[in-house]
């Protein structure tokens, strides 16, 4: 399929979508809005207030404090899952020590953390960073460590038959075998990533799409809240564009999908 063909069905999709929420909250079926307005809003109004954000300029400060929070989030728990998974896929001494502590923290519900991390490092980005790193680390170290011990014990032997040292092993073998793996795990935690900083926003904060969010629900400002829901949809897209595009400049060797063929 190619590149043209894709992203016109993908937009036929969200024009779909968007019709069907048009019909439901203006078109009333058997006497019966399916979508009322007072809690579905309307298409019109959503956009409307969109542009009235970006318009306004009221945005730009509550996008950028997100995004710093996101991005700071996204580098600190994909670095640490990165170097960790790979220290305890090479030490299995370690890795089998830390276990069950490793499987206990990340079963923690995050929301119990946040006010935690509210209470540590005070109701400024760090407390949201802080939460974010948590979704982000596990997601990235358990895909890196998985990625690094998939390696096939046939070409680990034949690689240390043709004298590859610990340094030449990683670069040729390891490295190249936990990069799949790793780029998948880092689609999902951008979304991770933004769900920290938002939530951590939500419950206490002066700034940030979160706390935009929240101000529309106390006063029931339901365009308010899908307009702040839209804006950070479109977010996650644009960084998730940001990591398929590093990811194809790294695996230039892996095998084309027949979905991008053009």
């Amino acid at each position: 399929m190619s590149r043209t063909k894709l992203l016109f069905l993908q937009v036929m999709v969200g024009v779909v979508l968007v019709a069907l929420w048009w019909i439901g909250s203006n078109v009333k079926i058997f006497g019966v809005l399916l979508l009322p307005p007072f809690f579905f809003s309307t298409p019109g109004e959503v956009f409307a207030r969109v542009v009235r954000l970006f318009a306004t300029g009221v945005i730009w400060k509550h996008l950028w404090v997100t995004l710093l929070e996101t991005a700071l989030a996204f580098a600190i728990g994909a670095l640490g899952g990165i170097l960790f998974g790979f220290w305890f896929a090479r030490k299995p001494n370690v890795a089998a020590v830390f276990d069950p502590y490793l499987k206990m923290i990340n079963a923690l519900p995050r929301v119990v953390l946040a006010p935690i991390f509210m209470l540590w490092l005070g109701l400024g980005i760090w407390s949201k960073v802080a939460l974010g790193v948590t979704l982000v680390f596990f997601i990235v170290f358990f895909n890196v460590y998985q990625g690094v011990k998939e390696v096939s014990p046939v070409v680990l032997a034949n690689a240390r038959l043709m004298g590859l040292n610990e340094r030449q092993l990683f670069r040729h073998v390891y490295w190249p075998s936990a990069l799949s793996w790793m780029f998948s795990s880092l689609h999902t935690s951008v979304g991770f990533a933004l769900v920290g900083a938002v939530v951590g926003e939500y419950l206490g904060s002066s700034a940030g799409l979160g706390y935009l969010i929240h101000q529309a629900e106390g006063v029931f400002d339901i365009a308010g809240v899908f307009a702040g829901m839209f804006v950070l949809a479109a977010f996650v897209l644009i960084i998730d564009w940001g990591v398929s595009h590093i990811e194809d400049r790294l695996l230039v060797w892996r095998p084309r999908n027949s979905l991008n063929d053009a």
